[in-house]
């Protein structure tokens, strides 16, 4: 998707009357957050983070227009999803990410997984569920397992739930960029704002952030 395209996104959204560029520019401490210290990142690139949960709502409504998004991004930009692992529930999902990741699946199940979660309303809340999840999804359950077990995932698991506490991410979706700043559709939109709207906002307040980070290299 072109620049273009995702700003008729933007009007479509209910933004027709004012422009990306128009847009006020948004407030440190309103709209983002600055992280107290920077944390290391990719040397080279700005590093922008979404941390999500498959079982989140939210982040599946999200999911779609960051998606779109992406395609706009620079090429001095590295994107990557972590997932977060707040409680059991969420470590159980999260483990099922980073396996996924492991095999190199998981960008080509990722909307069928959320689907799963938030279409077909299935119960993946034990580690049985997980398993019947991905052999639906065509995937070898051994390969599946290996990964499941292995000490890489469980490596990624706990630099992952790391990663969120050092952001000090409390809610999901968030977005970090660069180690040094935060923000999210709940902190970049406004009361009564649609889903969408709260997440078209987001990502303007990320391109924001991502000129910031370029500005102080």
């Amino acid at each position: 998707m072109q620049r273009r395209e995702f700003a008729a996104l933007f009007a479509a959204a209910g933004f027709s009357g004012l422009s990306r560029a128009q847009a006020a520019a948004p407030v440190e401490g309103q709209q983002y957050k600055r992280l107290p210290q920077a944390l290391p990142t990719t040397a080279g690139k700005i590093e922008l983070v979404e941390f999500f949960w498959y079982g989140c709502p939210h982040c599946f409504v999200f999911d779609p227009t960051l998606n779109q998004w992406l395609h706009t991004l620079p090429a001095d930009v590295s994107f990557r999803r972590v997932h977060v692992g707040f409680q059991a529930l969420h470590r159980l999902h999260q483990r099922m990410f980073y396996a996924l990741e492991a095999m190199g699946k998981e960008a080509e199940v990722h909307e069928r997984v959320f689907a799963a979660f938030h279409l077909q309303h299935l119960d993946v809340s034990d580690e049985d569920a997980v398993f019947r999840l991905v052999t639906s999804l065509g995937l070898d359950p051994a390969k599946f397992k290996q990964a499941w077990t292995s000490f890489g995932v469980q490596s990624k698991c706990l630099q992952a739930s790391r990663l969120s506490e050092d952001y000090r991410i409390d809610g999901v979706p968030s977005l970090g960029v660069a180690g040094r700043f935060l923000t999210a559709p709940s902190m970049a939109g406004k009361r009564g704002q649609t889903e969408q709207q709260l997440g078209v906002e987001a990502l303007t307040v990320t391109d924001h952030l991502i000129q910031l980070a370029r500005a102080n290299k």
